[in-house]
């Protein structure tokens, strides 16, 4: 019946605190309801209306997970709740402190049916109090109940909506930010040197060098081409496992492993690993470097994965625009629950230290 999951629990819930509402309603007006009843057998009658109705809402409320559902599915069973209710009205009248379980229904209704159903029952249960002499005010408290019951429902409807919306927003541009990180730290890059080998052909005039050249463009092509239907394949199938350390071994520096480095989660791989060979490519076009350390530190609670380098060192502030490949880092190591940190090597040493400390509880 219910689009979502979420709107049906939301409304079961609902549903529930009706029948405790009402299970708190009857004892309150149940001495009030018998004091004012002839003694004899009309009280015995009363006490017996009220017993039952109360017993069948603590049934609904207590074993509401099993009987809630039937409730939502079969509109048969609130006309039996109505049913009920009627027999406490004509024992108790509806003038009495007990007409007010009659709103229950009409409100059960609005909950669980809409406006339609929640427009039946409460005309239905608005002509029975009137024809039990009910009055005006009760009348008019039936209706405002199926109404109140029709507009909580729609409300919940609308909000659950509105969130749908803003979740599938945010998933449109956490991809978006993924692709374009993924696309800076392969096919960019990869086009970027393709440009550069190609403007180099261009000023080429000896024949030898004019082949080592075209060489150059055409395996960089080729590789261009090889990362973007990688990165196709990554889109379309699913986690596949991810050579953590090889990848690592692959990069431009100098590698160093301690401690016993864990099997980590293909996805949480493939960030750590791509942080690494930002801050490696970083080091070989602006550092000026003439030595590159990787170094990957496990221990029982952190990874830890650090590029030093012996060159120039960070500038005092890092461009605000453009800098795709240090804000890229940033949001992969938050995306990973990883702390990232650049700044100059410790100990006073020349060059800058990448540092991304990745937390093991909860990814094992």
């Amino acid at each position: 019946m219910f689009p979502e999951r979420l709107e049906a629990n939301a409304l079961q819930a609902l549903c529930r605190q009706v029948f405790a509402v009402r299970l708190v309603m009857i004892p309150l007006g149940a001495p009030l309801a018998l004091g004012r009843t002839a003694p004899g057998a009309p009280t015995y009658l009363v006490a017996a209306s009220v017993l039952l109705t109360f017993m069948l809402s603590y049934a609904l409320f207590r074993d509401w997970e099993r009987l809630g559902p039937l409730l939502l599915r079969h509109r048969w069973l609130l006309a039996a709740d109505m049913a009920v209710g009627a027999l406490l009205l004509v024992t108790a009248t509806p003038s009495s402190p007990l007409g007010l379980v009659a709103l229950g229904t009409p409100l059960l209704a609005g909950l669980v049916y809409g406006w339609r159903g929640s427009a039946v029952f409460a005309a239905a249960q608005t002509v029975l109090v009137a024809a039990l002499g009910g009055g005006l005010v009760l009348s008019f408290l039936c209706v405002l109940s199926g109404a109140a019951g029709s507009s909580v429902r729609d409300f919940l409807f609308r909000l659950s909506e509105t969130r749908a919306r803003l979740a599938a927003a945010e998933a449109v541009r956490e991809e978006r930010e993924r692709l374009a990180r993924e696309m800076h730290d392969s096919v960019s890059k990869t086009l970027h040197g393709l440009a550069l080998a190609a403007d180099a052909l261009a000023r080429t005039s000896d024949p030898a060098s004019i082949r080592a050249q075209a060489e150059q463009v055409a395996s960089a092509a080729r590789r261009a081409a090889s990362e973007s239907r990688a990165l196709l394949t990554d889109l379309r199938a699913g986690p596949v496992p991810y050579p953590f350390l090889p990848a690592l071994h692959a990069l431009d520096a100098q590698v160093r492993v301690t401690g016993a480095v864990p099997a980590l989660p293909p996805s949480v791989a493939r960030h750590v690993v791509a942080v690494a060979a930002e801050a490696v490519e970083n080091v070989r076009r602006h550092a000026g470097a003439s030595e590159t350390l990787l170094t990957v530190s496990a221990t029982g609670t952190h990874l830890t994965v650090s590029v030093e380098d012996d060159g120039r060192g960070l500038p005092a502030q890092l461009p605000s625009a453009g800098h795709f490949g240090v804000r890229g880092m940033r949001e992969r190591a938050a995306a990973i629950g990883a702390a990232l940190s650049l700044g100059p090597r410790p100990s006073g040493r020349p060059g800058t230290r990448v540092r991304l400390s990745l937390p093991l509880e909860g990814i094992r």
